[in-house]
């Protein structure tokens, strides 16, 4: 039994994507619905916001710190932390589909990954597209009709990639070329018909275990390299949404939740839900490499 505190009191809308920054010793994350990003410093305990124009579903470090490269709405736009400046870079799908970006990730090589979906999930509408994006912002469609694209995440070691499309309950690994970033010969790796809730955001350890948000489970599990289900932590919420690993010697596993707000209410009884919580899992994770693009 592991205990899990509440890191930042935060009551965000719809808290995910944990990024730590280990130059600035900092954790990245956002508020999709609430059009902000958060900076923590678990130092100082300080957590800041900075608005950005439109939701942001993903981010990514780049070599400069206190620079993001930011998946926001249908673009990807580049965040300044101390100005709270945007700078419009690729437009990846029109405006007006009826999309926005979600869950997204820097390959071990800095290609950046990120999907889209379709903005209202109970539409069940499979209209989203997963992309890769390359240095200079040259892009490729890779997946068309997702749903909700998650799950996110690379094995450096094994050379392997994680994806997740959350209405299929299911998330698939592949074998992924560095060289070319193409990830060939899908199969499932875990499905969640037998597990609580359904994959969320993802995120690999030190060990080649993948730990993965259970959203509507109220869990978090880690999966070994086979696929098999190593260990699971109860939350203290029913929708957590992302787990990433950070401080000083990645040993903290971070943890973003939703809370209520717009079309969602707050779920009742549970005081914590949209707050980051912080664990020590007794793993390490393995540092997100920074987006190659200038």
């Amino acid at each position: 039994m592991v205990d899990v505190d509440v890191a930042v009191r935060a009551g965000a809308l719809l808290g995910e994507c944990p990024l730590w920054d280990p130059e600035e010793s900092v954790l990245y994350w956002v508020d999709i619905d609430g059009r902000l990003v958060h900076r923590y410093d678990p130092g100082t305990g300080i957590d800041e916001t900075r608005g950005v124009p439109g939701r942001p579903g993903s981010l990514v470090r780049t070599g400069r710190p206190g620079r993001l490269l930011v998946a926001a709405e249908n673009e990807l736009v580049w965040f300044d932390w101390e100005t709270g400046a945007t700078t419009r870079w690729v437009v990846l799908e029109p405006p007006g589909t009826g999309n926005r970006l979600n869950d997204g990730r820097t390959d071990p090589v800095g290609r950046y990954w990120v999907g889209s979906m379709y903005d209202r999930p109970a539409d069940r509408r499979f209209t989203g597209q997963l992309y890769r994006i390359e240095r200079d912002g040259s892009f490729q469609v890779i997946r068309r009709e997702v749903g909700i694209p998650n799950a996110l995440a690379f094995d450096p070691e094994r050379r392997r990639m994680f994806f997740a499309d959350t209405p299929h309950s299911t998330i698939w690994a592949y074998d992924y070329n560095l060289d070319t970033g193409t990830a060939r010969n899908e199969t499932v790796f875990v499905e969640f018909s037998s597990l609580p809730g359904r994959p969320d955001g993802a995120c690999v350890d030190s060990e080649g275990c993948l730990w993965v948000a259970a959203v509507h489970g109220g869990a978090v599990l880690r999966f070994t390299p086979d696929g098999r289900l190593d260990r699971r932590i109860d939350m203290p919420v029913a929708m957590p949404t992302m787990p990433a690993f950070g401080g000083d010697d990645l040993g903290t596993l971070f943890v973003t939740s939703i809370g209520g707000g717009a079309s969602r209410p707050k779920p009742q009884g549970q005081p914590e839900a949209g707050d980051l919580f912080a664990i020590d899992t007794g793993v390490t994770g393995v540092p997100d490499t920074p987006f190659a693009g200038a």
